[in-house]
C-alpha cells in the first residue's frame, strides 16, 4: 500500500474514532485488535489488511467505500 494511501486511511480512522469520543483503547475493544496496532495504523505505519480494516469499519458503524480513478 503506498504511504500516502496508507496515511489516508489512517486519518479516517482516528477521524472516526474521535468523532465517537472513543480513545484507542476502546476502538482496540470494540474491534477485537491490538491498541498498539490501532495506533500504527491511525499513523500510516502499517499497512492494513482488509480483514482488519473490515473490523474497525464495524466497530466504527461505517462502511468501506471504494472508489475507482474514473469516478474521481
Amino acid at each position: 500500500m503506498e504511504m500516502a494511501l496508507k496515511e489516508e486511511v489512517g486519518k479516517k480512522i482516528a477521524q472516526l474514532r474521535k468523532e465517537k469520543r472513543w480513545s484507542q483503547d476502546e476502538l482496540a475493544q470494540k474491534s477485537g485488535i491490538g491498541k498498539s496496532h490501532i495506533g500504527r495504523i491511525e499513523l500510516g505505519r502499517y499497512s492494513v489488511g482488509l480483514d482488519t480494516l473490515q473490523k474497525i469499519c464495524d466497530a466504527l458503524e461505517v462502511t468501506i467505500e471504494l472508489k475507482t480513478k474514473a469516478a474521481e
